[in-house]
């Protein structure tokens, strides 16, 4: 099993790659063709970039630690290893990418079976990186991050996403939606459920919710928010928030009562 030392190294490692990735997509943003933008499904965008900057990542990764498999968005690797496995998404907002609206980022984790031990984003317009490792606390940039202390929805601003495809719940999310924005201090949508996550784990925010999302999506941010002292589950109050498409991040001290509203509605 890995050692300590060696996860340390390791995330590191992994901070430099996705810094250096981030660039990479900066650069090509400068004089990016929009033309060039590829249809995966309804909305469902792609790019260049985002494909490039995965084989960076995916290249590197695997010189680092040769012994993990990947589990990637675009596919440059799919090859899945029996214990240590990357989750890896090049370029999460995409669509904010391709618009020019400056919130995205590089979202990398490392999970040992089913269990999340490193996670790294990097904000690449504010060249924010966002860091932990299982059991060593949340960073930003070297400095440590916590959640907030706000103590009830009513003294909270929430995060979420809005479903771009696969509308079928979408009557029940509205509902979720009208309920907080009478309860709180107001929604925000950024466009990066990495970002949003680790806005609750630096305490921006002091909650994040959405449905559909993949596991590349929400895998580093979801332990960089627990590391910082935070909650993460899915909408049933389990664990199954990396795979099951469902996740509910918060500062902890919110979570039963932002539960119980999700519950209102998704019951």
């Amino acid at each position: 099993m890995i050692t300590q030392e060696k996860l340390t190294l390791l995330l590191e490692q992994t901070q430099e790659i996705a810094k250096e990735v981030g660039s990479f997509i900066r650069k090509e943003r400068q004089h990016f063709d929009v033309k060039k933008v590829e249809h995966k499904g309804f909305n469902d965008l792609v790019s260049y970039v985002d494909k490039e900057a995965e084989r960076q990542i995916v290249d590197r990764l695997s010189i680092i630690f040769p012994e993990a498999g990947f589990i990637t968005e675009e596919g440059t690797n799919s090859t899945q290893g029996e214990i240590y496995n990357w989750v890896i998404d090049p370029l999460d907002g995409t669509t904010n990418f391709i618009h020019n609206i400056p919130v995205f980022s590089v979202s990398i984790a490392l999970m040992e079976r089913d269990d999340l031990i490193l996670g790294v984003v990097y904000e690449v317009n504010r060249h924010e990186c966002f860091y932990a490792m299982k059991g060593g606390g949340a960073f930003c940039n070297d400095t440590r991050i916590k959640v907030s202390e706000a103590p009830s929805l009513a003294a909270s601003l929430i995060a979420t996403g809005f479903p771009y495809y696969n509308f079928e719940l979408i009557d029940k999310y509205l509902a979720t939606m009208k309920s907080l924005m009478q309860k709180t201090h107001g929604l925000r949508r950024f466009g990066s459920a990495a970002v949003d996550l680790c806005y609750v784990a630096s305490g921006r925010t002091e909650g994040f919710f959405e449905y559909n999302l993949n596991s590349y999506d929400v895998a580093a941010g979801a332990l960089i928010v627990k590391e910082a002292g935070g909650s993460v589950t899915d909408f049933d109050g389990g664990n199954d928030f990396v795979f099951g498409r469902k996740i509910v991040a918060s500062n902890g001290k919110i979570h039963q009562d932002f539960m119980e509203v999700l519950a209102e509605s998704w019951a």
